[in-house]
């Protein structure tokens, strides 16, 4: 029986994309002596979620429902499991978070903003339901975060971020809407991001960060301007991101962290540069990160696993190739069966 009920499923917290964004087609590395990935755990774990939302979590985290509700239904598509729901309720209650304005709150009653759009849209996406969408009353709400000099804010309170550059670029895109804003301008705002390290920060001067790389590169892989980008200098300052225990950091002198699994990796395979890191290594942190028994990923062996972490490590789990997951595309951040039905589908 399907599950009717993913409304809340957390508790807690102008081109087609190009081919060599998509993760090599050779056959799938072997990872033995490794243990497995739990793949009906973590699907019942995901699942049950939706079940506990009176708990602390799910209270504090209300706000965050939208990514939630993006993270667990990727994690599902990408473990082939998505037809274990019915999308129906799913997909009414985003409508019931969008705004006149068309953006996307976090949850019903909340305020709209770039981040909780992207997911709203990734996940209508996901179910093949693009079309219920406005797509020009969309892509208004977000060219008009644009700011002069290229950036753009979050929402209308006017915080400025590369990561909201990244969501604009990615969201336009997959509803085929990036002539609305001015790309040029755009991509030359992120490129005044880029450190002499050859990482990017939120902000020109800001400290490099794996999530913000992840952000810029996403941004300019998307609208093919990675030519702004120092492969190698950049691809040595995350290959450096991974550490003994095989897992990846965000920052140096940082501990590891599941979710750079998605952030680090990602970027590797956008420069060309995954095959720096100890993919085995890597493999063996996630699987260890499992909560065997009653599914889920934590961000560290022996932590709480939560939603977020979930998808960050079987996503990085498909950025490795790990045998049976659905391959996903490093820049939109969806399975590449959806990209390519996005771009290439009449």
């Amino acid at each position: 029986m399907k599950d009717s009920s993913l409304a809340s499923l957390i508790s807690r917290s102008p081109r087609s994309p190009s081919p060599s964004l998509v993760p090599p087609s050779d056959s799938p590395p072997r990872f033995p002596l490794m243990g497995e990935l739990v793949v009906d755990k973590h699907v019942k774990y995901i699942l049950s979620v939706e079940k506990r939302k009176d708990s602390f979590e799910s209270v504090v985290l209300e706000h965050l429902r939208m990514n939630g509700a993006y993270w667990g239904l990727a994690t599902l598509d990408i473990l082939g499991k998505l037809d274990a729901l019915d999308s129906n309720e799913v997909i009414e209650w985003i409508m019931k978070c969008q705004h006149e304005s068309g953006g996307f709150a976090g949850n019903i009653g909340h305020d709209p903003h770039m981040l909780y759009t992207l997911s709203a849209v990734q996940v209508l996406a996901l179910f093949d339901k693009l079309n219920v969408l406005d797509a020009d009353k969309v892509a208004n709400y977000i060219s008009g975060l644009q700011n002069e000099d290229g950036s753009f804010s979050g929402d209308e309170w006017g915080e400025v971020d590369s990561r909201f550059s990244y969501l604009a670029i990615c969201c336009l895109s997959i509803l085929h809407r990036l002539d609305k804003i001015n790309v040029e301008k755009a991509v030359n705002y992120i490129a005044s991001c880029k450190n002499v390290d050859g990482g990017f920060g939120c902000t020109p001067g800001g400290e490099s960060h794996a999530g913000q790389i992840f952000c810029c590169l996403g941004a300019l892989a998307i609208t093919g301007s990675l030519h702004h980008v120092d492969k190698d200098l950049l691809g040595w300052w995350l290959c450096e991101r991974q550490v003994k225990s095989g897992g990846l950091n965000g920052r140096p002198e940082k501990l590891p962290d599941v979710c750079y699994s998605w952030w680090v990796l990602s970027s590797l395979i956008m420069i060309d540069r995954v095959h720096w890191i100890n993919k085995d290594k890597l493999v063996k942190f996630i699987l260890n990160c499992q909560d065997t028994e009653n599914g889920g990923i934590s961000d560290r062996p022996e932590d709480a696993v939560d939603v977020y972490h979930t998808y960050f490590g079987v996503a990085g789990l498909s950025l490795l190739e790990y045998p049976g997951l659905k391959a996903i595309d490093p820049a939109h951040a969806l399975p590449v069966d959806v990209v390519n039905r996005i771009f290439f589908q009449k």
